[in-house]
């Protein structure tokens, strides 16, 4: 495995983000809530903020994974204890060399160390099991799960909700 270096991705990298993400909602369709058209003209996912922040995995300075997290509901008093984990990419070219499991391991250590946030929680195609287990190393557990929560091209995909509690 190359070496992989986890670096975050800050809004004035928009370009750069887009053009790896855009590769992966043709190429991996199915397993996104969002289309490229969706995304044309969507601003950066995060905000540059301790709370809301993106990551990208670099192999030999080449993008091979990004993944963002932001809290939930912003500054709402009642949903800041609790934060999203979304957009976890890796450009199939790079799979298979334990990069998924960096970007994440770095994402959880790093909300961790935010005050106040007690629990991650995210979503994923119910028939993807490699992301499913790979979640369920980090302690993720499934707490529900919607039908037809996405159609697209006349198929519908469920989704389930998942979520880590934090120590």
């Amino acid at each position: 495995m190359n070496d992989i270096e986890i670096i975050e991705i800050k809004s004035d990298q928009l370009k750069q983000y887009k053009t790896f993400l855009a590769f992966g909602l043709v190429n991996d369709e199915e397993n996104f809530r969002i289309t490229p058209n969706d995304d044309l003209n969507a601003p950066f996912p995060t905000k540059d903020k301790v709370d809301s922040f993106t990551l990208g995995a670099y192999s030999d300075n080449q993008l091979a994974g990004i993944v963002s997290f932001a809290r939930d509901g912003g500054d709402r008093e009642k949903l800041k204890h609790k934060g999203v984990l979304f957009r976890m990419y890796v450009s199939k070219h790079f799979r298979g060399q334990g990069i998924a499991k960096k970007l994440i391991q770095t994402l959880v250590e790093r909300v961790n160390q935010i005050a106040g946030i007690e629990q991650i929680n995210l979503t994923v195609i119910a028939n993807n099991d490699n992301a499913k287990k790979l979640y369920e190393k980090f302690g993720f557990v499934t707490f529900g799960s919607e039908s037809n929560a996405i159609k697209w091209k006349g198929k519908y995909f469920t989704e389930d909700q998942m979520t880590l509690k934090l120590k």
